[in-house]
């Protein structure tokens, strides 16, 4: 359906790319404004922090086109989208939106849950590294590279049914997410189900316009003659990141900076569990991991899942902004190193 809708572009004049491009900023900006009003209302409503809504439903919502995108790429026989995919999103995930979201505006931290939550992200990220390890030739990682077994794919699907379950636990046990300012916020006392109805399709508008606004500005950059290295440089780079970077951004503008960081990290868990986890269970030869995943990616991922944890512990009621500067310089280092690095740059995404 992406190819069809891409060839589609490569036939329409400059105009009609313009005026696609603008409904679909229009399309993004509206769906992400609803998404995180409805969010605020179902936390309200159901009384859990909304650190959980962000890190549960919404990135759920989010993250699903992306895993069916790598499941149905295994199967066609572009396995290794999947790990390149997820592994890349993870650094633009922390690094670029976090980053940038720390810098515009407060993030607050609810401390029981984000630090549960932010301890998770950073163990997913390190099992994914010890899950493709070589562990019968060590030293040729990086030189041969390792790979993701299939039925690890089928473990990290257990393990994503276990941490959806503990996070529902933890929002029904927790009495920290009653901060101040949500007792004196203004929601649509809408029945649940018509809230949740709201949100669904809040995603769907978030996720459909990014879609479509990402191939459509690529198709007019070109037509404009802007260089295709500088394209791969900006919108390729993080264009599956872009449903999170736009709720991210929203997110904060309208001073809910917790459900950013939740999505933030619930994205980052569901990469590994979700779209690994899926593409990895479906493809019988498992995942292959190139060298340049142990060289620069892996590296990097953890690097800056790290920054990230330190920026979270090191912080008391909300994440101070130097470390907003902080981390969007390491993603920044990141990817130079990485569009100079073979083979490293066309998988950061």
């Amino acid at each position: 359906m992406e190819a069809i809708f891409t060839d589609y572009l490569t036939r329409l004049p400059l105009l009609p790319l313009l005026v696609i491009i603008a409904v679909a900023l229009f399309l993004l900006a509206k769906s992400a404004d609803l998404l995180v009003d409805e969010a605020v209302t179902l936390s309200v409503n159901w009384g859990v922090p909304k650190v959980l809504i962000g890190a549960t439903i919404i990135s759920i919502g989010t993250t699903t086109p992306e895993a069916a995108v790598s499941v149905f790429a295994a199967i066609s026989g572009r396995p290794g989208l999947a790990l390149g995919n997820a592994v890349g999103s993870i650094i633009c995930n922390t690094g670029l939106i976090l980053g940038l979201a720390t810098i515009i505006g407060p993030v607050p931290i609810n401390r029981i849950i984000v630090r549960k939550q932010n301890l998770i992200q950073l163990g997913a990220g390190a099992l994914l590294v010890l899950a493709c390890l070589p562990y019968t030739s060590l030293d040729g990682m990086f030189t041969e590279g390792g790979h993701f077994p299939q039925f690890v794919g089928f473990l990290f699907l257990g393990l994503l049914i276990i941490y959806i379950w503990r996070s529902i636990r933890w929002s029904q046990t927790t009495e920290s997410y009653l901060y101040e300012e949500d007792n004196v916020i203004d929601v649509d006392r809408a029945p649940t189900p018509v809230v949740f109805l709201k949100l669904v399709l809040a995603i769907a508008g978030v996720v459909v316009a990014s879609r479509i606004l990402i191939p459509t500005v690529e198709e007019t950059a070109l037509r404009l003659h802007v260089p295709e290295s500088v394209i791969a440089a900006t919108l390729v780079a993080f264009g599956t990141s872009l449903p999170e970077l736009v709720t991210a951004m929203t997110a904060v503008r309208k001073n809910h900076g917790d459900i950013a960081l939740g999505n933030v990290i619930g994205a980052d868990v569901l990469n590994v569990l979700f779209v690994v986890g899926a593409a990895g269970a479906v493809t019988p030869g498992g995942l292959k991991a190139p060298f340049n995943f142990y060289l620069v990616l892996f590296p990097a991922m953890i690097l800056i899942l790290v920054v990230g944890r330190l920026s979270l512990t090191l912080s008391e009621t909300r994440i101070r902004r130097p470390f907003g500067f902080i981390l969007l310089g390491v993603y920044v280092i990141v990817t130079v190193v990485s569009y100079f690095t073979p083979g490293v740059g066309e998988v950061l995404r």
